[in-house]
């Protein structure tokens, strides 16, 4: 969170000239938001009270044994009633929150259906009372304005260990969408003076799945589906029927534009098959904001999927929006299946980069819902993040050069042990930049781009790491949440590394990350990421027609999402949490052509490298979507 520190920097283009280089750096901003005062106590603001759940040790033995075939609990998934009877709050502990809340003059706006909790609204004169805060104004230097407390908010005695955290105390936006552009869409041929002439070489007929155009940069779902072996359930009419696909998003956007991009590629559809849920008022809509992460949030998952139904959540980028959009889709269960493809360092909820302020309760409060999902048998998807190895970098900057290098983080929701995490790759292409010779990568690999630092040092003798440095599927290990069940008896799993320091002496940061802490790795499984092997999309507010050369593991997480809807038409039911089932696949059968998963055995996130099994760049690898529907109709 970081709530007094908005260095941002992106490693946004490089602008490369016929005559020389041009470049475009990072852009940093070290100075932190004014504080323009107490807030106007007059103000109305809207506030949820998380409650905190039951027997959670209960609850997770019961989850993992909805998804062990020849348990009795197999595939029995709670409704969101039988979920709050046995594991949301008490109604004594509700009544005893409610009563403070009419003690306090605060409204009851809603209670959430799971019993995990109370929407409630109030002037911040008296939140502050309440909670024995002070919340202030502040304004960031580009104009941007939010409130949140300058001091750590309080529960009260009474409702000690039944509330977990008061979120919505602050509207800063907090999260970043995982999608990225390519740094330059490479050109194809031996150089730039022969492509001019027409002499790029031949390219080979597109075959497959009607919809694909096998040309790196513009890939649609038909690549997808070619790649990763899904057209065989096509051809036997698996596409999402009956499956209900659900968004998480912190931006709101135009459904058109996710028709106009199936119209556009020539994938019949499920008319009408969108349905827009606005959570606390609903996300913002631009470009800026997120919105074409959005739009292509629903053309992949829906494009995977073409007959499966999709609901979008969609809520303001704050503390509280970011929780209620989840609760409210979860609490809804109406979707079999849910993506979300924003994010935020693990680390950035610690007290020691908030001036004392601990925001990790907001991470159990996330986790709570993900706990409710996995035991209603919806299957939830995270993106692991696009800054390699180096989850901060995206955030705040630095190379491996510097005299204290960036620390090793993972990317939050998707360190939480009970959400499935996408990673991301790059599929073998051919490329040539600015004129250089033609270079290869002739294996799927993790995606990280040094690949394009070592071309340019390598032919041209210039160092651009600054430029792409630490852009890449993201991976490695919480140093919050330990190593999960599913992940302890699989071969690759790393602990945290030593030395993991970040420093920001201008704001009193100097923290070392716990060392040799066995904590949950992440990504679970991964697909093609790389803008530079990426895709096209539609996205009215960012520019018209297909925009091409987009990636991120904002585009796998989706893909995963859609994949599962197609595995919930051809098992018959809803898959439930996909880690418990998709290690022990991997685990017990390992990898070959009759097995669901592809090891990835090259590149790397900048740090974690592609090896045999299990690591923190692919994960366990890609998959096998045909094979994988046999495995969890059989086993």
């Amino acid at each position: 969170m970081l709530k007094n520190l908005h260095r941002k920097s992106l490693a946004t283009s490089l602008a490369l000239l016929l005559c020389g280089y041009a470049t475009v750096g990072f852009a940093a901003d070290g100075s932190a938001p004014a504080d323009l005062g107490a807030s106007n106590p007059g103000q109305t603001v809207n506030v949820t009270l998380v409650l905190g759940l039951h027997n959670q040790d209960a609850l997770e033995r019961y989850i993992y044994s909805t998804v062990t075939r020849g348990n009795p609990a197999f595939h029995r998934f709670l409704t969101t009633a039988e979920f709050a009877d046995r594991y949301g709050a008490t109604a004594g502990e509700i009544a005893r929150v409610q009563a403070f809340l009419k003690q306090q003059g605060l409204s009851q706006a809603e209670l959430l259906p799971n019993h995990l909790a109370i929407k409630v609204s109030g002037t911040i004169g008296q939140f502050n009372a309440a909670f024995h805060t002070s919340i202030h104004d502040y304004r960031n230097s580009d104009g941007t304005t939010f409130h949140q407390p300058n001091a750590t908010p309080t529960v009260p005695a009474a409702l000690s260990g039944t509330l977990v955290v008061a979120s919505g105390l602050s509207s800063e936006a907090r999260y970043h969408s995982h999608h990225v552009k390519a740094i330059l869409p490479p050109q194809q041929g031996p150089s730039a003076n022969a492509l001019a002439k027409g002499a790029a070489p031949a390219t080979p007929a597109c075959t497959g799945n009607p919809t694909a155009t096998c040309t790196p940069g513009e890939f649609t779902v038909g690549d997808v589906a070619n790649r990763y072996n899904i057209n065989p359930l096509y051809r036997v009419g698996v596409n999402g029927k009956g499956s209900t696909i659900g968004i998480a998003t912190l931006a709101n956007f135009i459904p058109a534009d996710a028709y106009a991009y199936w119209s556009a590629i020539g994938l019949p559809v499920k008319p009408n098959r969108i349905t827009q849920v606005h959570v606390d008022g609903g996300g913002p809509l631009s470009g800026p904001a997120g919105s074409g992460e959005t739009s292509l949030d629903v053309e992949q998952s829906g494009g995977v999927a073409p007959w499966a139904n999709i609901i979008v959540y969609d809520a303001p980028n704050t503390d509280a929006g970011f929780f209620d959009v989840f609760n409210q889709a979860v609490s809804d269960n109406q979707v079999d299946s849910l993506s979300v493809s924003w994010g935020s360092p693990e680390i950035f909820y610690f007290p020691q980069l908030n001036g004392g302020v601990d925001f990790t309760d907001e991470l159990r409060a996330f986790h709570q819902v993900f706990l409710e999902a996995a035991a209603q048998g919806i299957s939830m998807f995270a993106t692991s993040g696009d800054s390699g190895a180096y989850d901060t970098v995206r955030s705040l900057g630095g190379l491996l050069t510097d005299p204290v290098p960036p620390p090793l983080t993972a990317d939050a929701p998707g360190s939480d042990p009970f959400i499935t995490t996408a990673g991301g790759t790059t599929v073998p292409f051919s490329y040539s930049f600015s004129g250089g010779p033609t270079a290869s990568l002739t294996k799927e690999g993790v995606w990280g781009w040094d690949y394009i630092s070592n071309y340019f040092q390598t032919n041209f003798g210039v160092d651009i790491t600054d430029q792409v440095f630490s852009v890449g599927g993201g991976g490695g290990v919480s140093v919050f949440w330990p190593v999960p069940r599913y992940q302890k008896f699989t071969g690759g799993i790393r602990k945290s590394e030593k030395n993991q320091t970040l420093l920001f002496p201008q704001f009193g940061i100097n923290y070392t990350l716990p060392a040799n802490y066995r904590g949950r790795n992440e990504p679970d499984v991964s697909l093609n990421a790389d803008p530079e092997t990426g895709y096209s999309l539609v996205s009215s507010l960012d520019g018209p027609g297909l925009l091409t050369f987009s990636g991120g593991t904002s585009f796998v997480a989706p893909q995963l999402n859609g994949i599962s809807a197609l595995l919930r038409q051809s098992t018959h039911g809803r898959v439930g949490f996909w880690n418990p089932q998709v290690y022990a696949l991997q685990n017990i059968f390992g990898y070959g052509p009759f097995s669901a998963f592809s090891d990835i055995r090259s590149g790397d996130n900048w740090f974690y490298a592609g090896k045999y099994g299990y690591e923190p760049g692919a994960g366990i690898g890609t998959l096998n979507v045909s094979n994988l529907a046999v495995f969890l109709s059989v086993f």
